[in-house]
């Protein structure tokens, strides 16, 4: 049986969980191939061409945030991705057999998942989080940013429609009624067993708070390197496609460029051949006040093209109107704005959710780790560093020294970091950032995050080892003593 939590409790959210446990604990009695089954209609479910494009566009009109394309384009390689790495895996009975420890493995569901999903991925990350649920067993509830709703209950929709081919429960998949509230949120996160939270800090640290297991990510705040070694051209063609993908709705997208100076003519000159745009001082000035009009990143700029945040800077700066409608006209692709600081006082060091882009110069590669390591002290510790480079050794160095759960090497890093069919990380939207980033977990979230698993040991001939084993090179260098 999966755990269940205990908290009693009436009325709706209650109503939701109670009918998710009941069709869980028949979930729970398939088989590998019936699951996988259902794993794979609920991929289906988003894949299928119309019904994907559906998706999408409801996504913008109802968010405002990213572009339909990406959103397609999204939506299939995440979830075909995932699909893939699912299949042929294990995560009914026995998983795992090792004879030489004695050691069987085997899955076991969680119970009743609560998937907490930003606005930003209103389709894709709620049917990544519901398809690894699934792959475990498991029933789940997915509780939407307000503005991802309408979304979220068309996915479902198209899920349950599969279910009736395949005579799964509805109720395995379901969704909390709108209009979703904090409070009602809340409680779906004290009433089911495991929470898996993606989207602001707040959620992930509610998430935390509930008193139920909880997975959460950390902020993204993404900065890469780009060394005097690398292919400039392709750095460029590699940044601009990361930095564009859905208007830089994704926390894996770049938000500051840290070039070593020998590489940074070059650099501009292959960025702004691409479409992007370099603002000058008083531009930034403008840009900033528009971007964080309280202190806080404004919603006008989110998931924005960078002609929209032009036309925008051009409503709210009189003297510079024209060139900013210059900026707009010539369809730019990112705005860039230089920058030496880092911190609150410096906000173009933090997170933009937009495809404006902090530009910094180093002298040498130890120069850029050193404003890396600073921009993450500010914010985005344990995420993920971009690199640039024909030197190997520095990824090796990334890795040993930075605050960072993975190191992007000549990829386009939005596309890369959640996985890729041309690297080896698992498809996910979800990117644990370890301790770093006050998380539990430092992997790409996959269907193993949604299971218990029960080991049974059994006897294996005695392996003692003898304390010259043990103590040996000690005593031999300090003493017995």
């Amino acid at each position: 049986m999966a755990p269940q939590n205990p908290i009693p409790s009436t009325g709706p959210v209650a109503d939701l969980v109670a009918r998710a446990r009941a069709a869980q604990r028949i979930y729970e009695t398939w088989s590998q191939q019936q699951v996988d089954m259902a794993v794979t209609a609920a991929g289906w479910a988003i894949v299928e061409p119309s019904r994907n494009r559906e998706l999408a566009e409801l996504a913008v009109a109802d968010t405002g945030v990213g572009n339909v394309e990406d959103k397609v384009r999204k939506n299939h390689r995440k979830t075909f991705g995932l699909l893939r790495d699912l299949k042929g895996a294990r995560s009914v009975g026995v998983i795992s057999e090792n004879h030489a420890t004695g050691i069987v493995e085997i899955a076991r569901p969680v119970g009743v998942v609560c998937a907490i999903t930003p606005s930003t991925n209103p389709g894709a990350t709620p049917a990544n989080k519901i398809i690894n649920a699934l792959k475990g067993r498991n029933a789940v509830i997915v509780a939407p940013s307000p503005k991802g709703w309408t979304t979220a209950a068309r996915l479902i929709e198209f899920i349950h429609a599969q279910f009736d081919r395949i005579g799964a429960p509805h109720d395995l998949v379901q969704l909390l009624p709108a209009p979703v509230s904090k409070p009602s949120t809340l409680e779906l996160m004290k009433l089911c067993d495991l929470v898996v939270a993606t989207g602001s800090q707040a959620n992930v640290r509610a998430a935390y708070a509930s008193g139920t297991p909880a997975f959460g990510v950390g902020a993204g705040n993404v900065a890469s390197i780009v060394d005097e070694t690398a292919d400039l051209a392709l750095a460029a063609d590699r940044i601009l496609r990361s930095k564009t993908f859905d208007n830089a709705t994704s926390c894996s997208a770049e938000n500051s460029l840290v070039v070593v100076d020998a590489a940074r003519p070059g650099l501009l000159a292959a960025l702004e051949e691409r479409g992007a745009v370099m603002l000058d001082a008083a531009q930034k000035a403008v840009l900033q006040s528009l971007m964080w009009p309280d202190g806080r990143l404004s919603a006008a700029v989110i998931g924005q093209s960078a002609r929209v945040i032009a036309e925008r800077a051009a409503a709210a700066d009189a003297p510079g109107r024209d060139a900013w409608l210059a900026i707009a006209q010539r369809e730019p692709r990112v705005l860039m704005v230089p920058e030496e600081g880092v911190g609150g006082d410096h906000p173009f060091s933090g997170e933009k959710l937009s495809p404006v882009l902090t530009v910094y110069g180093a002298r040498d590669f130890d120069a850029a780790c050193a404003i890396v390591e600073r921009i993450y002290g500010y914010e985005g510790a344990g995420h993920s560093v971009g690199l640039h480079s024909a030197r190997p050794e520095r990824a090796m160095h990334l890795g040993l020294t930075l605050p960072v759960s993975r190191v992007i090497v000549d990829q386009a890093h939005a596309l890369a970091t959640g996985g890729n069919f041309d690297n080896g990380l698992p498809f996910s939207l979800s990117m644990g950032c370890g301790t770093w980033g006050k998380n539990n977990f430092s992997e790409n979230m996959n269907y193993r995050h949604y299971l218990n698993i029960t080991r049974i040991s059994r006897p294996i001939p005695e392996r003692m080892p003898s304390e010259d084993d043990i103590f040996g090179a000690y005593f031999a260098q300090h003493g017995a003593a």
